[in-house]
């Protein structure tokens, strides 16, 4: 088994707000997170798949086609995009690790039909925070 790695790069807003809870709770939990005016983040994501290398090809994926995948699917949803009035799936709470979550769901049935499997979504929100995801 061998582990290869795509980096691919979105620009997105969102603002983490729990609809059941006051103004003065959201401050507390999420801070400036919860600005009413939203935030951005430049996400880095990193997609690694594993499997067996295919004799013919040397690959276990090809990483032209991966990063054609996560480009359509993932980057072209979520660049530029408000996460909690853009993208449906992330209206309830758009945190890093719901993200993370949503971009699995997109990507690891897409993986397996190229012949590998996902192994992990590794998506930082910052230089200091990240997520990682194994499904």
């Amino acid at each position: 088994m061998i582990y290869i790695t795509r980096k691919e790069h979105f620009n997105a807003a969102h603002k983490l707000f729990n609809s059941a809870w006051d103004e003065e709770k959201n401050d507390a939990v999420f801070g400036k997170c919860a600005n009413k005016n939203w935030h951005g983040h430049n996400y880095d994501l990193f997609v690694t798949v594993k499997g067996e290398i295919n004799p013919d090809t040397g690959f276990v994926v090809n990483l032209k086609d991966l990063s054609k995948l996560i480009k359509v699917d993932v980057v072209e949803v979520l660049d530029h995009k408000n996460l909690n009035l853009d993208v449906k799936s992330m209206y309830e709470m758009p945190s890093t690790e719901n993200v993370a979550i949503f971009i699995w769901d997109i990507l690891s049935p897409k993986i397996k039909a190229m012949g590998a499997e996902l192994h992990c979504i590794k998506l930082f929100e910052t230089e200091s925070n990240y997520v990682e995801y194994y499904g």
